[in-house]
């Protein structure tokens, strides 16, 4: 495994994309909608990894939620795996409570699944396959 990136939950793209281009002295990479997910994404390239600045499109959304009881912040962290299925089958007998039994498709149309904070000592931990 590694870190692919950190999803970070933002109140407005508008406000924070400027933030994070002098921060980083970059533009995104890319920016997308995830309807099925609810959100907004900007993704800015960061020494083999990424930042996605996350804004909610609904107020049912999960960021939404996120935000409304912590606050902006870090919302999740993903960790590359190669066979993502195997994973979630290995983690969910070792106990981890999951979000999604089975993978489903995430920003840049890659495949996922999230495991729940409450057995990852209070971090969402998104899993993405990466070959």
């Amino acid at each position: 495994m590694r870190i692919h990136h950190l999803g970070i939950a933002v109140g407005a793209l508008r406000d924070a994309v400027p933030v994070f281009e002098k921060l980083l002295g970059a533009k995104p990479l890319s920016e997308e909608t995830v309807a099925d997910q609810k959100v907004r994404v900007a993704v800015f390239g960061v020494e083999g990894s990424r930042i996605e600045l996350l804004e909610a499109t609904s107020p049912d959304s999960p960021v939404a939620n996120f935000i409304a009881k912590r606050g902006p912040g870090v919302h999740h962290v993903t960790l590359a795996v190669p066979d993502l299925a195997a994973t979630v089958v290995e983690l969910e007998r070792a106990g981890f409570r999951l979000v999604d039994r089975a993978p489903r498709v995430g920003a840049g149309n890659e495949r996922i699944a999230f495991l729940h904070p409450g057995s990852t000592a209070g971090v969402l931990i998104e899993l993405l396959e990466e070959p």
